[in-house]
């Protein structure tokens, strides 16, 4: 058994991975031969990851607010708290919160050989999201 005291500090989310204020509290980094992470993600009202993929899938799992997800040429789905969300390999997609709602998820990953984890691509544009957001 392993207990690591939290010392390392929130970080914002980088503007060219997110539109929007976006924090990231790191959660599982465990060492090698694990290629699995986590990260506590916390969205304010309106901000997004850019669109994104991940080479071995993703699952995000949803613990508070309402969040907004989607897939290149697929629906935009509401998520909610616990809503688990997998994203299939290689998959282009982006998450985030709802235009007035805050929203917060756990992202677990895996890295692969080459221990990528997220292949970061452009932005979700702001009318991506307002279509994705009309209506509701």
């Amino acid at each position: 058994m392993l207990i690591t005291r939290s010392s390392i500090d929130t970080v914002k989310g980088p503007p060219d991975r997110f539109t929007g204020d976006v924090w990231i509290d790191a959660v599982a980094a465990a060492p090698p031969p694990s290629r699995v992470t986590a990260s506590l993600v916390h969205f304010t009202p309106g901000a997004r990851t850019h669109w994104h993929s991940h080479p071995l899938g993703q699952t995000v799992f949803v613990t508070e607010g309402i969040g907004l997800c989607g897939r290149r040429g697929g629906p935009v789905e509401v998520i909610r708290p616990g809503d688990r969300v997998l994203f299939e390999a290689d998959e282009e997609h982006w998450h985030g919160a709802a235009p007035h709602r805050l929203m917060a998820h756990l992202a677990i990953n895996e890295g692969d050989e080459e221990h990528a984890v997220v292949h970061w691509l452009l932005p979700v544009t702001d009318e991506e999201y307002t279509a994705a957001t009309a209506g509701g």
